[in-house]
């Protein structure tokens, strides 16, 4: 007898619709044979008295899950992602939020989206992802990870901060700014984009580094193979105290000489894909850009 197949359901803690419909989702996976995992804090609640529905352990919610799928949006797939590092599950976002870049399907195409899972249609691809430590007097404080972005920002609003930046062991520049994005390809399109630097296609391996209003004649952003190693250090003997951002959810304060270093990761994030449509598309779609005037071939699936 084949054991059966398991899904951790995540919704967006205060959005109603999103409650509402998960309880929809559950019914249907189970109805197809696969169980349904709740993650601690988010779809309880509305799954109550539903035979087949446990909730996930809170130590490690993903342990024996196929899927992570996820009702919400960018800030929800993200926080997925932080509770089911290191169980090698794939996410799938269905989104209920705004741009939802890292979403793969709208909440208009829930019920083909279920109907995909239950048939295991989908794929799965890698994203590139980042890890981060950061030293104070040469000694490690802190050490995280990133699918997006790792920020290095002024704690103070009203004065910069001074960071000095290192690409491969050799010093680039030293800038007064407001802060500066280290960021993979995927969260090109999230805080980094705002920080004006270039949109990054997901295959393209790279690393990105954007300043954050620095000022200086050269402050352009830079784009740097997989393999090579960020670092940034907050000028000592000023005044200038920062923090350390990991996808805007995982946070440190970074005093003067602390010195952040930042990689590519062993461990990717695993994204499950229910079409081979190209990034173009979702780029057009996701900032409703005009293509007015285009008179391309149609494209055919």
């Amino acid at each position: 007898m084949s054991e059966r197949r398991r899904v951790l359901l995540v919704t967006h803690p205060t959005r109603t619709e999103a409650h509402a419909l998960a309880r929809e989702v559950a019914e249907r996976l189970l109805a197809a044979g696969i169980d349904v995992a709740t993650a601690p804090g988010t779809t309880s609640g509305a799954l109550a008295g539903l035979d087949g529905v446990a909730a996930a352990d809170p130590v490690a919610p993903a342990r024996g899950a196929e899927l992570v799928v996820i009702l919400g949006g960018d800030g929800t797939i993200l926080y997925a992602a932080e509770m089911s590092r290191g169980s090698a599950v794939p996410l799938l976002g269905v989104n209920f939020g705004h741009v939802g870049f890292l979403a793969e399907a709208e909440r208009e195409d829930l019920d083909s989206t279920v109907h995909r899972i239950a048939d295991r249609a989908y794929t799965v691809e890698e994203r590139l992802a980042l890890e981060t430590r950061v030293l104070t007097e040469g000694a490690v404080c802190f050490e995280s990870w990133a699918l997006n972005e790792v920020t290095v920002e002024k704690a103070s609003r009203e004065r910069m901060i001074e960071l000095t930046v290192e690409i491969d062991g050799r010093p680039l520049s030293t800038w007064g700014c407001d802060g500066l994005v280290m960021a993979t390809p995927t969260g090109s399109t999230a805080y980094a984009f705002s920080a004006g630097g270039p949109v990054v296609w997901p295959d393209v391996e790279a690393l990105l580094l954007c300043p954050i209003s620095a000022h200086a004649l050269f402050a352009r952003p830079v784009v740097v193979g997989p393999s090579s190693r960020l670092a940034v250090e907050v000028v000592a003997h000023t005044d200038g105290h920062g923090v350390l951002w990991c996808d805007g959810r995982r946070a440190t304060e970074l005093p003067p000489g602390a010195r952040i270093e930042v990689q590519r990761s062993a461990e990717p994030v695993l994204l499950a894909r229910l079409t081979d449509a190209p990034f173009t598309d979702r780029l057009v779609a996701k900032f409703d850009l005009s293509i007015h005037g285009w008179r391309g071939a149609a494209r055919h699936r």
